[in-house]
């Protein structure tokens, strides 16, 4: 397996800027064949098509009156589909949202529990339907992009596009060099290799701060790296997603992505 570059913690990289010029505003059904139905789903802002498969094969979503469970039904112009018997349309106003999640809050559009949400924060100040891409533990905090653009939500969560993240994380006690050349190494956990694109100290911080850059997704990835060596982490921040950093976006706060930004995502993807 050819390795990845390392990553250094102490320089700022910039976003290319040799990108298109110009976004693709949006998707038309696909005639004569229509849209699969999980797209259209998420073309509509109501999850990502993952989640959407999930509400098609749970009996949530009919066509035409009639329930449908299969996410490969094509969709027709002229169809009526629901959703929780309400009836939905795919968002032609694309949007974009960077979000600096602080601790606690659940990255979900909604929750069984009651518990806070990131939709909370976002609150009605947007009026279309978005929804978080991927997930981050409710005590991870950082970075989070939510959107109702179900192109660009598929490409940048399919592990095979390789989108980048980058963590600061403060353990429990110093880290041992030892511990960072294994993790380098592309360290073998209970459910397979998980390989790092760089990991090192935070520069003029203790040791017990470290970032790491990784491109794989897996349930508590970054967690599970160091607690395989005995270290307990204590605080997770997603610094950097796929080029976007948390640059003047205070915590708890959110902000439209910029048309530069939107076109340097679809061209990463």
């Amino acid at each position: 397996m050819a390795k990845r570059p390392k990553k250094d913690f102490h320089r700022k990289d910039k976003p290319s800027t040799n990108l298109p010029d110009k976004i693709n505003s949006g998707e038309e059904l696909d005639a004569p064949q229509g849209m699969r139905l999980n797209k259209y789903i998420a073309h509509c802002g109501i999850s990502s098509r993952r989640k959407a498969a999930e509400y098609i094969q749970g009996g949530l979503v009919a066509v035409n009156g009639k329930v449908v469970n299969e996410i490969g039904h094509r969709v027709l112009e002229g169809d009526k589909v629901t959703f929780k018997g309400k009836t939905v349309k795919p968002e032609t106003n694309k949007v974009y949202i960077l979000l600096n999640k602080p601790k606690d809050f659940v990255t979900t559009v909604s929750d069984e529990k009651g518990r806070k949400t990131v939709m909370d924060i976002v609150g009605k100040k947007i009026k279309e339907r978005i929804y978080p891409i991927g997930r981050l533990d409710r005590t991870t905090l950082g970075l989070l992009l939510l959107t109702n653009d179900g192109d660009l939500a598929k490409k940048l969560s399919h592990p095979s596009h390789g989108v980048s993240k980058v963590y600061h994380i403060v353990l429990d006690k110093p880290v041992a060099e030892e511990h960072l050349k294994l993790i380098r190494k592309d360290l073998v956990l209970e459910d397979g290799p998980a390989p790092v694109d760089g990991v090192n100290y935070i520069n003029n911080a203790p040791k017990t701060d470290v970032g790491i850059e990784i491109h794989i997704g897996r349930n508590r990835i970054v967690r599970r790296i160091f607690e395989h060596f005995g270290y307990k982490v204590k605080k997770l921040d997603r610094t950097i997603y796929a080029g976007l950093t948390k640059k003047d976006l205070p915590r708890g706060r959110f902000r439209h992505l910029t048309e530069k930004e939107v076109i340097m995502l679809k061209h990463f993807t």
